[in-house]
């Protein structure tokens, strides 16, 4: 796809997705930012706030996440499943806050993804929404579905659906595409029944199983 087809994507969907909200979990500071985003894997950001207020109450440092309990920590955090690995993730990336960074949360690429939990998706969204830094795009179960139906890359490949978003984007954009992908993901390009009649992007997008003509018009 070229540039000028895939922000000409990015204008139809920004109107509908404004940016009313920045992001879509409840924290305060990067310390919960980066908490609660490897928290999100593989569950719901409903979820992930939903337990939130319970977790910060009884771990609202670094130090306190690192000295934590285990198995009092886990029935906290187990409504967002996997809470074995999720645990002993939040665990070790508290105590090497503690160890490196004197507490704090670096913000770097290359420091972030040092971290237990941490890899270049969950470090794109700490470091867009906790420091407003845009170092690349981070590709979730839906940035990934839309552009591979949208045609805005060729690969299932999250990092070379990155790579291909971050050169088809301004860098200024390469968080609020994330946004609006997940929005439009959310609400209209659902995987099992996407609502191509009230897509905005339906006669741009390539998807073969689009279930009807375009309707928006061309610009």
């Amino acid at each position: 796809m070229d540039t000028t087809t895939a922000l000409l994507i990015f204008h139809r969907l920004v109107a509908i997705y404004p940016h009313t909200e920045t992001h879509f979990l409840g924290f305060t500071n990067p310390f919960e930012c980066l908490i609660l985003t490897i928290l999100s894997a593989q569950t719901t950001d409903a979820t992930v706030n939903r337990i939130a207020p319970a977790l910060f109450e009884r771990y609202p440092t670094a130090e306190d996440l690192a000295a934590a309990d285990p198995a009092e920590l886990e029935e906290i955090i187990r409504p967002t499943g996997f809470y074995h690995a999720k645990g002993k993730n939040i665990i070790g990336a508290a105590a090497a806050l503690i160890a490196r960074y004197n507490g704090g949360v670096p913000d770097r690429m290359d420091d972030l993804i040092t971290l237990p939990g941490v890899g270049r998706k969950t470090a794109n969204i700490v470091l867009h929404h906790a420091f407003g830094i845009n170092a690349g795009v981070a590709v979730d179960t839906h940035v990934r579905r839309l552009s591979q139906r949208i045609g805005l890359s060729e690969t299932a490949d999250p990092e070379k659906i990155e790579r291909d978003l971050m050169a088809l984007y301004p860098q200024e954009l390469w968080g609020e595409i994330t946004y609006v992908l997940i929005r439009h993901g959310r609400e209209v390009c659902s995987a099992r029944k996407p609502a191509c009649p009230s897509c905005l992007i339906s006669n741009i997008c390539r998807y073969p199983g689009k279930t009807c003509e375009a309707t928006a018009k061309k610009t």
